[in-house]
């Protein structure tokens, strides 16, 4: 992967990590936690996105199925480790 590529894809993750830390019920994890929730959410939201038959396209299509994606895992997170 380029540098481009690796910056691009940081700061989509940064970017759905810290919306989904808004739309969540808490706050996130900070900024290196919320982009790896990024990161792994935007992983998870492109295959939910393909198995539900939408076709992600463009930066904003990248941004919406990464906080989909990373607002999965913040739930799925809460689930197993509810106080």
């Amino acid at each position: 992967m380029e540098i481009q590529g690796l910056a691009i894809m940081l700061l989509i993750g940064a970017i759905s990590g810290w919306l989904a830390g808004l739309l969540s019920k808490g706050r996130g994890f900070g900024l290196f936690g919320n982009i790896v929730v990024g990161v792994v959410g935007a992983v998870i939201g492109r295959y939910l996105m393909a198995f539900l038959g939408f076709a992600v396209t463009g930066l904003l299509g990248a941004i919406i199925s990464a906080t989909l994606g990373a607002l999965v895992l913040l739930f799925t997170i809460n689930l197993i480790f509810r106080k």
